[in-house]
């Protein structure tokens, strides 16, 4: 089974990708993830993607896809694949398509968590950390004691990137982003939506059934 997932910052994209992959025994495929090991292994296209990386620029199209191919074509990739953060704009999804198109393994389904805005913004603005590494929520998971480490009872702290504002635009940004993909895919037939905004077991539920 080959799958593309996608939702937005706060959709709980992650944690459902890591159940599918298990419970399909199919490969979780992280774009970053993979750019990152081809960096680290020192491949031909890692070495290329590190010199954009080190510049502060944007892997090409052309370096992220080669890599992607490398992967797909991996023989975990046999009874398929679970595709997360891959594509992220329209030209990318052609050179997708062509690639899994020479390599014989076409998309049966593209997942879209949904979530309201609303939702997306009170759970990723509501994050704080610690220090120490401990990571807290105001509201899902709040520190025993106000704004202090249940762990070591240091003071917490928010994230310039977890603030409200800063979620506001993060998804502004997706938003444009990715709205043309769901059009794209769904002229092709197949984007199917799941609402996220149920819990994580009835969000899997949701999409195995449509899998299965």
């Amino acid at each position: 089974m080959n799958i593309i997932l996608f939702g937005p910052p706060g959709a709980g994209k992650g944690t459902q990708a890591q159940r599918l992959a298990e419970e399909y025994k199919i490969p979780h495929i992280s774009t970053g993830d993979i750019l990152r090991a081809n960096v680290r292994e020192g491949t031909e296209l890692g070495i290329k993607a590190k010199g954009f990386m080190e510049r502060g620029e944007l892997v090409p199209d052309e370096v992220l896809i080669g890599i992607i191919a490398d992967r797909l074509r991996e023989d975990d990739c046999e009874s398929g694949y679970l595709l997360d953060g891959y594509p992220r704009t329209i030209p990318q999804a052609d050179a997708l398509e062509q690639i899994l198109t020479e390599i014989d393994k076409p998309i049966d389904y593209v997942i879209n968590i949904s979530v309201p805005e609303k939702d997306l913004i009170a759970r990723l603005s509501g994050r704080v950390m610690c220090k120490c590494g401990a990571s807290f929520h105001k509201l899902f998971n709040p520190p025993k004691e106000e704004n202090l480490c249940d762990a070591c009872g240091k003071e917490l702290y928010q994230r310039t990137d977890d603030t409200e504002e800063a979620v506001v635009e993060r998804l502004k940004a997706y938003n444009k982003q990715t709205s043309p993909l769901v059009q794209y895919y769904e002229e092709k037939e197949l984007m199917k939506n799941v609402d996220g905004s149920k819990s994580i077991d009835e969000v899997f539920l949701s999409i195995k059934k449509i899998l299965d």
